[in-house]
């Protein structure tokens, strides 16, 4: 757990990034508007996360699974951020897959030339 009340924010430069990201170009936001949206994200996750929670404890479960924040966000009727929010879990999944992929698939050819040098070597 958070020791201090400030530990539950978000970093002040994630939150920046994401309000330059969504406001339009030339928009400036001031560092109390700033400070106040991390101050409200905390809650929103806070508030997610336990709702996700209940969620899991009605299950007999003690871990969090991704449907099970599906369901609190049904539950706190936010469904119109159901579909994106699964569609940018998939996303994320199949980014991990690439990734997971790309390098088996680069420690397969290490392997193989490790191999072939070994074998050169001998020959």
């Amino acid at each position: 757990m958070a020791e201090k009340p400030e530990d539950l924010n978000l970093p002040m430069a994630v939150v920046t990034r994401i309000t330059k990201e969504a406001l339009p170009e030339g928009c400036a936001i001031s560092k109390e508007a700033r400070t106040a949206l991390s101050k409200a994200a905390s809650v929103f996750v806070l508030y997610a996360t336990s709702c996700a929670n209940t969620v899991a404890q009605k299950s007999k479960r003690k871990t969090l699974t991704a449907p099970d924040v599906f369901t609190a966000m049904e539950e706190m009727e936010f469904e119109t951020f159901l579909e994106p929010l699964k569609e940018s879990l998939e996303a994320f999944r199949s980014e991990q897959n690439e990734m997971k992929e790309r390098k088996a698939a680069k420690k397969r050819e290490k392997e193989a030339t490790e191999k072939a040098s070994q074998e050169e070597e001998k020959g």
